[in-house]
């Protein structure tokens, strides 16, 4: 493995006598390179949900490897193609096994490879937990933002769900210009409520926090509800929860039964991948037989195509899209390589010759 110093880029096709380059970047380095960028990232991520509006991008469907023998575990595969200024094509393989967390180890794991878009060779394998929550808290800030443009700004931010994703989502929030006069955790783990809470006092909240012991009183009790779980089932299913019309980053998919969607004013990412794979949204839709429920995606509201109403709650449900993570992941490359920190695998491809 070698360090180089230099930033030659990746994108021209390779000559005859210069055999393409693959570099493998550290979960360490892209950490260092997302630091302090938020404001930054939350700019890309719309740039990208953008092209996507526009067509000009690949998203195909995930795809989900499942097993018999761990029924809760799964690892899917999210390939995608984004053109505009990343003009790069990838995969993102992540897994989700969450057993790990009662051994001590995040839920998640992953890793994104990028490939050159003329031809097709791959030149980077990145660390992708970081990148798959990095890109997940910025589409969750942005949609905060544009969902509460024409409705009374959240003051009471509540977290369900206590891991990885919420500390990444409180993250961008906080440094994204979101102020709380309160903030609410809640979680089934108690250790995991008390880990968020450790983490806000680290991270300088000065917010007064309260711990609540259910999803009721923290729902009830906040204007901004973040489901950040791994809930594999609907496990809120009382609509009068809802009365007060908060707004909902769904994140996780799978937390809120049909009755509280058919309730609600509701936005996606993209229609056909989060309309699948029992998602509450999924679930709505098999429960009415059709997809009225839909107000449009969150880039029809940045196109001024949909609003969210302000007399029902309004609930966000992104599935998570790999152009995305391309984006977030060419942003991280760039950086790396600006700083000459790459570190390429001699020799990766071999027997480029033809006829040998």
């Amino acid at each position: 493995m070698t360090d180089v110093l230099s930033t030659t880029s990746h994108a021209a096709a390779p000559g005859p006598a210069s055999p393409p380059t693959f570099a493998v970047i550290s979960g360490e380095q892209v950490q260092r390179a997302l630091a302090g960028s938020e404001k930054q990232l939350v700019e890309l991520v719309e740039a990208t949900y953008r092209l996507h509006g526009a067509g000009d991008s690949v998203n195909p469907p995930s795809y989900f490897l499942r097993f018999p023998d761990r029924p809760t575990a799964r690892i899917i595969a999210l390939p995608a193609s984004i053109g505009g200024s990343v003009h790069v094509d990838g995969l993102k393989w992540i897994s989700s096994f969450p057993e790990n967390v009662s051994a001590g180890l995040p839920r998640a794991s992953a890793v994104l490879i990028l490939n050159d878009h003329d031809t097709g060779y791959p030149f980077a394998c990145l660390e992708s937990s970081v990148i798959s929550a990095t890109r997940t808290a910025a589409s969750a800030a942005l949609a905060a933002d544009w969902l509460s443009r024409n409705r009374p700004r959240p003051r009471r931010v509540g977290f369900c769900g206590t891991g990885l994703i919420a500390r990444y989502i409180h993250t961008f929030l906080a440094r994204t210009g979101w102020a709380f006069e309160a903030i609410g955790v809640h979680d089934v783990a108690a250790d995991s409520a008390e880990g968020f809470c450790g983490y806000l006092r680290q991270a300088g909240a000065t917010e007064p926090v309260t711990l609540h012991d259910s999803a009721e009183g923290l729902i009830r009790s906040s204007d901004l509800v973040v489901f950040a779980t791994v809930a594999g089932r609907p496990h809120v299913t009382t609509p009068a929860w809802f009365t007060h019309n908060p707004l909902v980053l769904h994140v996780s998919l799978r937390d809120l039964a049909p009755e509280i969607l058919l309730g609600s004013a509701n936005f996606v990412d993209d229609v056909e991948h989060c309309l699948k794979a029992d998602t509450s949204p999924h679930l709505a839709e098999q429960h009415v037989g059709n997809r009225d429920f839909l107000n449009g995606t969150l880039n029809d509201v940045m196109l001024g195509r949909a609003a969210p109403p302000t007399d029902r709650p309004v609930i966000f449900s992104p599935f998570g899209l790999g152009v995305l993570d391309l984006a977030v992941g060419k942003y991280v490359y760039d950086e790396v390589a600006r700083a000459g920190e790459l570190r390429l695998i001699d020799d990766f491809f071999h027997d480029l010759r033809r006829y040998g």
